[in-house]
Parts: structure tokens; C-alpha cells; sequence
């Protein structure tokens, strides 16, 4: 695989806002590159800006230019005292008591690239900084994950419904900052097209998630969620939570009573109160729900069927300064500098080249999942059809892997609602040795039919049933196989022997 090769498969994985960061850096290290306006010219920015290479000096080991703003166009410890419950609420944790208030007929493309060419021929073979020297595309990824992606990966083991996903998808949405369900079910099966009673069970078992508490609805489910995952929730401790009120005006008599319980009792319930966390979404260290900005805009036609179009605000708009390499390059004398000066703008072809092809590919893959899931546009999510990647991309005769690209980290904006791409699709475990990918589902199914056959004088441990899937050409970390066996209810290897030994 050829380095252009590489880098452009990694500038496609790219969301919105890595790609931004990435083409911010290549604006400030390569001397031939200008934003482009509204109007397709180029945004010149004189300061910083080498003056045209005289009496063959310049500076080409370092030579580069400052880039210009955004362009707005594209697109707890108790407190003192002699008592535990010496204490008011707001002191019960190490941080605030109370979370913050807070057509039918297909698509048709309509293609806003926003990215000129400027002059540019084709890229050349070379100008492509290194992975030490320049674009890495790990460099780009946060080092902390966000709760979002955390809960992703809970989504893929725990539904395998592609309805139970998007709706899923929509709940996610509606967390606050402090990880509490803000939304209303009712709303969210209005603008889905589906039964409250369905989003309101896909809640429940959201809120079986990681960290617990995550998806509660105030502050008492909260604590509630993680007392009983402590199996704490007893009746003395739930009247205790119910009247949280109390506690923070320090009504300790009034609680005696209530909970049933002596103050020495009442002080340790306290502890444990404390020792929980009333902000879940605190965990991560960015922010809950980042703000999600489309990738791509649907909107219905007059007439029917739907326009899909990318988000101008995301387009990073490059050109090539055809003119400004024409006048260096003609007061160029020594070779180091020639050579310089030819990689940067083989570099800036490669990016403008790879940007298009980039837009192009996800217009490409947007519009044929919006035809393919017409019917849930169009009737609700009940209408939602079963898609795998091989679907879209032997239609659009590209690759798998492109197309898993692609669904990834890009959002679409729907009358229904924004969502991941990849959120249309039945989770998918990738195949070992360049095999298929496999359902997620398929997975889980495989996993229970190995654990169903073991005996009692073979008990298959996480570990071996991966080496087995792997055997099978199936790729999957032997964490994702606890989650899949937890998911299914079945207990680990050592107490399944256990159980299987007195059975026998």
C-alpha cells in the first residue's frame, strides 16, 4: 500500500472535527496552501508569508505561515464536625448534590463540494510528510474516550435490533452534562415514528449501562442504580433517598424515623450516600455529549424523494497558490530548497485531491443508505430494513472496509433526527485474516452454541472460546466476549464448572 494510499484511508476515517485539526496544520506548514472563499478564491494571508525565494536563500528547512481563523462559512469529603451527619446536602459529595438543570422514490444528490481545485494538476507521487514528521492519524483521536463512544460500544453488544438502536441513538442525545436522561419518550416515539412503550423499555436497559446511574432521570434513580448494583437499595436506604430534602437541611431526627433506624445506622447509610456519585458523566474527562455537527443534510423534496447534500459548515476549503509557487519557483537556485518547495506542492494536490474524493465518497454512501431506508424516513422506524455494509457498497462498488469507513464518526441529519451513519447497520465483528465481517449477532449466537456444547470435564474459559473464533476467522478481544456472555445471561467458566461439576 502506497503512503498516499495510507493517508488517504486514514483522512477518510476522520470525523468533522479531526479532519478540521488535520487541515489547520497542513494550512500552517505548507507555504502553498489558502483557504478558499464563498466565491472559490483564494483567502490570501500576507502575514507570515515568506516573500518569493531571492539570491537563492529561503527559508526551506522552516518556511511556513500562520493560518487565519476558522472561516465562519464552511463550512467528597464530609464537612467538619463531630458527626457524619454534621453536614448539609451540598457537602454530601465532593461536588454539586443536584445535576445542572440544564421521499419515498430515493435520494437525489445534490453535491456542494466546496473545495476548488484551484489550477491544481494531479498529485504527485511525493511532498507526503511522514507519520513522525506530520499527519498521524492516532495523533488525531482523543487520548480519553468519550462517553459517547463508550456507550457506543455498549450499544453493539447490548442491542442487536437496528430499531432498538436507533432509538437508542436518540436517547444518547438527551443526556446532560452530568449523564441524566433529559428527554421525553413520548417525544423521541412522535419524531421515530414507533410505540413510547418501545423507547421507554430501550431506557430501562440503558440504564443498565456503564458508569451506573448514566441515563437516570434525577438525582434519587441515580443513586438508586448504583445502590442496587451494590446491592444496598433496602427499604431503611431507599427512604432515605427519597427524602434527600431532609438530609440536606440535616433533619437527622425526622430521617431516624423515616428510615428505621438508629442515628448510628442513619451516619454509615450517610457514608454510603457519599461514596456514590450523583454525576456520572463526570467520569469521562470530556464532555458528556460532545456537540454532534452533520456531515450530511437530508431534507424531503417537493413532490418526493430526498436531497442529500454535505454540510457546507464541515467542507474544509482549500486551494493550491498556483501563483505563489510559480513566482518562488522561478528564484529558486539551490536544490534542497527546489526540493522543498516540489514536496509541499505535491502535498498540497495530494490533500485538495483527497478532500474531494473524501466528500465524494461519503455523499456516495449517505445516498444509497437514505434510498435503502427509504420506508423509515418515510413510515418510522418499524419500517427500518435489516443493512449490512456488503448492501451499500456493492451498489456503489466500493469495498467494505471503505464503506465501514465511511458510516463511522460521520452523522447525517434527518427530518427523523442526527444520526451516525453506522447506526443504520447490524453491528458487524470483523473477520480475521481479511475474511468477512461478521454480524454481531451471529457472534453472540456462535458464543452460546460453543458454551451450550462444553461438558463439565471441558469448561470453555473467555480465552479459549477466542481462540476458537479466531480459528473460525472471527476477530473479537476476549473482553467483547465476556460483554457478549454477560449480555446473554451466562455465567463465567469458573461457575459454570462449579455448577456443571455438581450436576454430574
Amino acid at each position: 500500500m502506497t503512503p498516499q494510499l495510507q493517508q488517504a484511508i486514514k483522512l477518510l476515517q476522520l470525523s468533522n472535527i479531526e479532519l478540521a485539526e488535520y487541515v489547520e496544520r497542513e494550512l500552517e506548514q505548507n507555504p502553498l496552501l489558502d483557504r478558499e472563499d464563498a466565491d472559490g478564491l483564494a483567502e490570501r494571508r500576507s502575514e507570515g508569508r515568506p516573500e518569493p525565494l531571492e539570491n537563492g536563500s529561503a527559508a526551506a528547512d522552516g518556511a511556513t505561515r500562520t493560518a487565519g481563523e476558522p472561516d465562519s462559512r464552511q463550512d467528597g469529603a464530609l464537612t467538619g464536625g463531630e458527626s457524619p451527619l454534621d453536614t448539609d446536602l451540598s457537602s454530601v459529595f465532593n461536588h454539586d448534590s443536584t445535576p445542572d438543570e440544564v421521499g419515498p422514490n430515493g435520494a437525489d444528490t445534490d453535491m456542494p463540494l466546496g473545495m476548488g481545485l484551484g489550477g491544481a494538476g494531479a498529485a504527485g507521487s511525493g511532498g507526503l510528510r511522514s507519520e513522525d514528521d506530520g499527519f498521524g492519524y492516532e495523533r488525531t483521536l482523543s487520548e480519553e474516550k468519550t462517553l459517547r463512544a463508550h456507550l457506543d460500544e455498549q450499544i453493539n453488544i447490548a442491542f442487536s435490533d437496528p430499531v432498538d438502536r436507533l432509538i437508542m441513538a436518540q436517547l444518547i442525545d438527551q443526556i446532560d452534562g452530568s449523564g441524566y436522561f433529559r428527554g421525553d419518550c413520548a417525544e423521541i416515539a412522535d419524531q421515530l415514528g414507533c410505540d413510547a412503550a418501545q423507547v421507554a423499555a430501550v431506557l430501562s436497559r440503558a440504564k443498565q449501562f456503564d458508569p451506573t446511574g448514566i441515563f437516570a432521570e434525577d438525582l434519587r434513580e441515580c443513586l438508586a442504580l448504583q445502590l442496587m448494583e451494590r446491592d444496598r437499595l433496602d427499604p431503611a436506604m431507599a427512604a432515605l433517598i427519597d427524602r434527600l430534602d431532609l438530609l440536606g437541611q440535616r433533619d437527622f431526627s425526622t430521617l431516624v424515623k423515616l428510615c428505621g433506624v438508629d442515628m448510628d445506622d442513619l451516619s454509615d447509610m450517610v457514608l454510603e450516600i457519599r461514596a456514590l456519585n450523583p454525576k456520572p458523566a463526570e467520569l469521562f474527562d470530556l464532555e458528556v455529549t460532545q456537540t454532534v455537527t452533520p456531515d450530511v443534510l437530508m431534507r424531503a423534496k417537493k413532490g418526493g424523494g430526498w436531497q442529500i447534500e454535505l454540510n457546507p459548515d464541515t467542507l474544509p476549503r482549500v486551494l493550491v497558490n498556483q501563483h505563489y509557487y510559480a513566482a518562488v519557483t522561478g528564484r529558486v537556485r539551490d536544490k534542497k530548497e527546489k526540493e522543498y518547495l516540489s514536496d509541499c506542492f505535491a502535498s498540497a494536490n495530494w490533500l485538495v485531491k483527497s478532500l474531494h474524493q473524501r466528500a465524494t465518497t461519503i455523499l456516495k454512501v449517505a445516498a444509497e443508505i437514505v434510498r435503502q431506508q427509504d420506508a423509515f424516513f418515510v413510515h418510522g422506524v418499524q419500517n427500518l430494513k435489516p443493512l449490512i455494509l456488503r448492501d451499500i457498497a456493492d451498489v456503489i462498488g466500493m469495498h467494505e472496509s471503505t464503506v465501514s469507513r465511511v458510516t463511522s464518526n460521520k452523522f447525517i441529519e434527518t427530518p427523523r433526527g442526527i444520526f451516525e451513519l453506522k447506526y443504520f447497520f447490524t453491528p458487524a465483528i470483523p473477520g480475521a485474516q481479511g475474511a468477512s465481517a461478521h454480524s454481531a449477532e451471529a457472534v453472540r449466537h456462535r458464543i452460546k452454541a460453543l458454551i451450550d456444547a462444553e461438558s463439565a470435564d471441558e469448561i470453555l474459559s473467555d480465552d479459549r472460546i477466542v481462540e476458537i473464533l479466531r480459528n473460525d476467522r472471527i476477530d473479537i478481544a476476549r473482553r467483547t466476549v465476556a460483554k457478549y456472555r454477560e449480555a446473554l445471561r451466562i455465567p463465567s467458566s469458573v461457575q459454570r464448572r462449579r455448577e456443571k461439576t455438581i450436576k454430574f
